[in-house]
């Protein structure tokens, strides 16, 4: 028989790569290329890409490397991966939960810049939230929990009051360290203990309840 477990919160705060968009190969294809011209071991970069803004990984892979030309390559970079959607899609079951979302309070909060978001939300066929946390919004990546922070603030709502979905370590860090739940969608997310985990949002409901509150079901 299968388990149901019910979360409820007054907000859902979503990622955007590898958590309601798939776009893992062009990030592979672009990090891999960085890699390469940095030296560096292609699959050990990739262990720590995800979830950061791209001069956060560049600090982490080079810490002495000078932050004026990380920044560089992450402006090279950012118009890379806006011009790549080959393979862009919807992570299974993200249209639904995103049409599931439509009335209710919700924003994204990911790593990518306005034009990146905006090209692979395209994509992927998926509307764009209201609000929307990029990287223009915020002076700190995550682990940095200030984009969660204020993705709350702009919906009206109070840190425990939302619901993370978030695939990566830096992201799952950073909601925690906002003060909030995390529901970790993909087998990378499980490694760092959500609240809940799911493979896919195919096993997410979202159910408005009469209070105000939404209550989102996980069925694994």
């Amino acid at each position: 028989m299968t388990a149901t477990t019910t979360l409820t919160a007054r907000a859902l705060l979503l990622d955007m790569d590898s958590t309601i968009v798939s776009s893992e190969a062009v990030v592979e294809r672009c990090w891999r290329r960085w890699a390469a011209e940095q030296g560096l071991d292609a699959d050990e970069a990739l262990k720590v890409v995800h979830g950061r803004q791209g001069w956060a990984t560049m600090a982490v892979l080079l810490p002495d490397r000078p932050m004026e030309l990380n920044l560089a390559d992450n402006r090279r970079m950012l118009e890379q991966e806006t011009a790549d959607v080959d393979g862009v899609v919807p992570v299974p079951g993200a249209p639904a939960f995103m049409a599931a979302l439509a009335d209710l309070p919700h924003a994204l909060v990911t790593s990518a810049d306005i034009p990146l978001s905006d090209a692979r939300m395209g994509a992927a066929g998926l509307p764009m939230p209201a609000v929307r946390i990029t990287a223009e919004s915020v002076s700190a990546s995550k682990p940095d929990p200030e984009g969660f922070l204020k993705g709350a603030a702009e919906l009206g709502f109070a840190p425990e009051d939302c619901l993370v979905f978030e695939d990566s370590e830096a992201g799952i860090e950073a909601g925690r360290a906002a003060g909030m739940r995390v529901v970790g969608v993909g087998d990378r997310a499980a490694a760092s203990a959500p609240t809940a985990q799911v493979r896919d949002l195919t096993q997410i409901r979202v159910e408005p309840l009469a209070d105000g509150t939404i209550a989102v079901h996980i069925t694994g």
